[in-house]
């Protein structure tokens, strides 16, 4: 898949790739692990720019107070509650 973005979107993404099923990091997780660790808010907004849900699952990531967040994928919220709970995520 070629992914079309910024370089700090693609690079987002294809972390987001590489959360397992089932398991979900924080925005400030995900920031820390591209080794930007104060782009929390970045970070949520490249998830909120995907294009690609939920191939590239933005519904793995979630605020550090361990609400939900947004979802920018078809169906919202909602749809990003359903996609965890299908992973068997606690939420």
């Amino acid at each position: 898949m070629i992914l079309k973005g910024t370089k700090f979107q693609i690079k987002v993404w294809k972390f987001l790739k590489t959360i397992p099923k089932g398991k979900v990091k924080t925005y400030k997780q995900v920031a820390i692990s591209i080794k930007n660790p104060r782009s929390a808010r970045a970070v949520a907004n490249a998830c909120a720019k995907n294009p690609y849900a939920p191939k590239i699952p933005c519904h793995r990531v979630i605020r550090s107070d361990g609400t939900l967040g947004g979802y920018s994928g078809k169906g919202g919220i909602k749809q990003k509650l359903k996609l965890l709970k299908s992973e068997k995520v606690a939420i």
